[in-house]
């Protein structure tokens, strides 16, 4: 029989020991001045020892969630969560974003019994097949597929995380503090709506819109990859990610038409128009086989040399857009006055505000700002009549030289 607290649920101080950057067991244990054994044991599901009530309100202070927290179940999928690299990324940073993606998906899950997001619109490209059948040729087909079905012609796109959440796929952007990974996306375990988190740092349109297309492109394709086949084909499904992502920001249909010269200078101009980064655009032309390897790799030195690698061109041109949906709903539920703000944070929420805040876009101190009242106000009843109706006097103002 369990000693401690009932119902605690070990996972979830596993969870907020990892959103909190907290590498180690024992690291925890040196904050909250107890054994590194005791924690061991909280975070052991076979245990029969949980925190009593005094350890638990450390905890939650510590990890800056709220007790009940660890008492809720978790929000972990069976299915993968789709991350770029793995073998050169920290485990602390993949367990971070592992964990913001389980608490993006428990506000979605919260502000989905008040507001109707929209339905999921991702259509079954596959046919039938495998993921892992898939050629080229299938997969620039695919992308021609998706922007007719989902009514975007074939010039560039426009803002791919607002296309994103028209389709019912719920999108955030937070710091990471990495640069090893720009993006992942997982499905809820409770509706299978995908989820997709985004990383703001050093940001750009371009590489925004690159990154959403690609998280894309995993949730149309491997949405029933297996746990063990990520594992086993991660090379596979990152180069198909790739592929389509390209594939839809720069269809084969128009894009390399345009593509007169495939100079530098060329590529910049075309940026201007597809925004689209210029080694992106390399990549594709590449792909599409308009230009040759070995001159591909000539561009992509002397992009180096240009210093283009730290910055491009035009990167700052265009204001990096944010997603909306989630901050949105919010607003809406507060300003309705269906809860308010402090209920929320007493009730449905269990992570501090200021996450809440970031998963969901809202400016910071969001929650400790009053929700302006509303007044209505009623029109008198001699201003009820517009102006031409009744009697009016037209009074004339002198002119600047003293004539009426």
């Amino acid at each position: 029989m369990r000693t401690g607290t009932p119902g605690f649920v070990p996972a979830r101080l596993t969870e907020a020991r990892e959103a909190r950057r907290i590498a180690t067991k024992s690291a925890l244990a040196r904050r909250l001045g107890v054994s590194p054994t005791s924690v061991s044991r909280w975070e052991d599901e076979s245990s029969d020892q949980t925190p009593d009530h005094s350890a638990l309100v450390r905890l939650a202070g510590e990890l800056q969630v709220r007790p009940e927290f660890f008492l809720r179940p978790t929000f972990h999928s069976e299915r993968p969560t789709f991350l770029r690299s793995l073998a050169s990324t920290l485990i602390r940073d993949l367990d971070f974003q592992k964990a913001q993606m389980h608490w993006l998906q428990e506000i979605s899950y919260v502000l989905g019994h008040y507001v109707d997001l929209p339905e999921v619109d991702i259509p079954d490209v596959l046919d039938g097949v495998s993921y892992s059948q898939l050629r080229d040729e299938d997969i620039e087909e695919i992308a021609l597929r998706l922007r007719g079905h989902w009514n975007m012609g074939e010039g560039p796109c426009g803002d791919i995380v607002a296309l994103m959440e028209r389709i019912g796929i719920v999108v955030a952007a937070i710091p990471m503090n990495t640069t090893k990974l720009d993006g992942l996306c997982s499905w809820s375990p409770i509706d299978g709506r995908p989820h997709v988190l985004l990383a703001t740092d050093k940001m750009s349109f371009p590489r925004r819109q690159m990154d959403a297309a690609h998280e894309l492109a995993h949730a149309v394709l491997h949405q029933s990859v297996p746990e063990e086949e990520f594992q086993a084909n991660l090379r596979m499904i990152e180069q198909q990610a790739f592929r389509l992502g390209s594939a839809f920001l720069m269809p084969s249909s128009t894009y390399p038409h345009e593509v007169r010269h495939p100079s530098l200078a060329m590529l910049t101009s075309l940026k201007e128009r597809w925004r689209v980064s210029i080694k992106a655009q390399i990549k594709r032309l590449a792909d599409l086989e308009v230009i040759p390897e070995d001159y591909s790799r000539q561009l992509y030195k002397l992009y180096s040399a240009k210093g283009w690698s730290k910055g491009e061109p035009l990167d700052q041109h265009w204001p990096v857009p944010t997603p909306k949906a989630l901050r949105d709903s919010l607003n809406l539920i507060v300003e309705n006055g269906v809860r308010g703000k402090a209920d929320l944070l007493s009730t449905e929420f269990t992570i501090s505000a200021s996450d809440v805040e970031t998963l969901c876009g809202l400016p910071r101190g969001w929650f400790e700002r009053d929700v302006a009242e509303v007044v209505s106000l009623k029109a008198r009843e001699d201003m009820r009549h517009p102006v031409g109706q009744g009697a009016a006097e037209i009074i004339p103002f002198p002119d600047r030289r003293g004539s009426t």
